[in-house]
């Protein structure tokens, strides 16, 4: 039998398509992983022969001391906090002499098994994910093949390093500066409350309410939202209220860019809090507080963690560890009081 790729020599996937596993199985039985079962790595072993399969120079690289390849998996390249972490990550990986191959996911979780599958199937040494979902069962099982830590958002279900923003403090600490300038009537611009970010942040904008004596309206809060345009919309939607809201809450950059833009076309002075900073936030006199922090360190600290297991490899003991990035709350064009 040849390869399913017409004129060309058999892949990884191949074989796994026709030993009826995953490439990441194929990988392990490759490196005479001892956890595959018998029955598995025969079928692979026969899938390997039949088909011809031979190990790239990319494997052979891996053999005489590593592929010197990191992957890179993100949720939304047209972010700006993605493209600082990957220069974070870029930047001490070059420092190991290793390249990075980057992968967006657009926050599709079928997506994202794909790719970890293919930078697997790549030979890559270890891999960072951003998740794009709380279902992590796939990214498990890949870690059986090789190290990987995670940026942004946690491990569910399953024990590997980690690198998180303090997003419940920098949440609680720029709602806290609303709550002091007088604001009373606040409502929260939040992306989707499934994700980590979404949740922490929203608990963070709960907590300073009840640490000022006070719950927030309810009826002022809307979740899930993903864009710049939705955000727009759904920041209208809440200033359209009868009293409007004399501030708003945005859970990261995009949601505030929305609010920004609905705050300007109705001719509003609302005063804005929101997490990630972004260009020209200083310019655009608007009461607006930014919860900020270096995306670059988180990519910088997922590498070194990344790379510290790498050449950590055959030590199994060590604990999973979890660093988390400060953040810093930045004040424009100062906080005028409601009337």
């Amino acid at each position: 039998m040849t390869s399913n790729r017409a004129g060309g020599a058999p892949t990884m996937r191949d074989v796994a398509a026709l030993a009826q596993v995953s490439a990441m199985t194929v990988s392990r039985v490759l490196k005479d992983d001892p956890g595959v079962s018998a029955g598995t790595r025969e079928r692979v072993l026969s899938a390997v022969g039949e088909l011809g399969y031979r190990r790239n120079e990319t494997a052979r690289s891996l053999r005489l001391g590593g592929s010197r390849m990191i992957g890179l998996v993100v949720t939304n390249l047209a972010n700006p906090f993605y493209s600082r972490l990957a220069l974070g990550v870029q930047e001490v990986a070059a420092e190991e002499g290793m390249r990075v191959l980057l992968s967006n996911t657009a926050e599709q979780l079928e997506r994202e098994r794909e790719l970890v599958e293919d930078l697997v199937s790549h030979r890559v040494e270890g891999m960072i994910v951003v998740p794009a979902a709380s279902r992590q069962e796939h990214l498990a099982r890949a870690m059986e093949a090789l190290p990987m830590v995670l940026a942004a958002r946690p491990p569910e279900g399953m024990d590997t390093d980690c690198v998180l923003v303090d997003d419940f403090h920098g949440a609680r600490e720029a709602t806290a500066r609303l709550l002091d300038a007088g604001h009373r009537d606040i409502g929260f611009l939040g992306n989707p409350p499934t994700l980590y970010t979404g949740a922490e942040r929203f608990r963070g904008f709960w907590a300073a309410h009840e640490e000022f004596g006070l719950q927030p309206a309810e009826h002022r809060v809307r979740r899930g939202l993903t864009d710049i345009a939705t955000a727009e919309a759904m920041a209208r939607d809440v200033l359209s209220g009868e009293p409007a809201p004399t501030a708003l809450f945005c859970t990261n950059n995009r949601i505030t860019q929305g609010a920004v833009r609905a705050v300007r076309r109705l001719g509003l002075q609302t005063a804005l809090a929101g997490f990630d900073n972004f260009e020209l936030a200083d310019v655009l006199q608007l009461p607006l507080t930014i919860v900020s922090y270096d995306a670059d360190e988180i990519g910088r600290q997922a590498a070194r963690l990344l790379i510290d297991r790498i050449k950590h490899g055959s030590d199994t003991t060590r604990p999973s560890r979890r660093a988390v990035v400060p953040t810093t709350v930045l004040q424009y064009d100062g906080m005028p009081r409601p009337e």
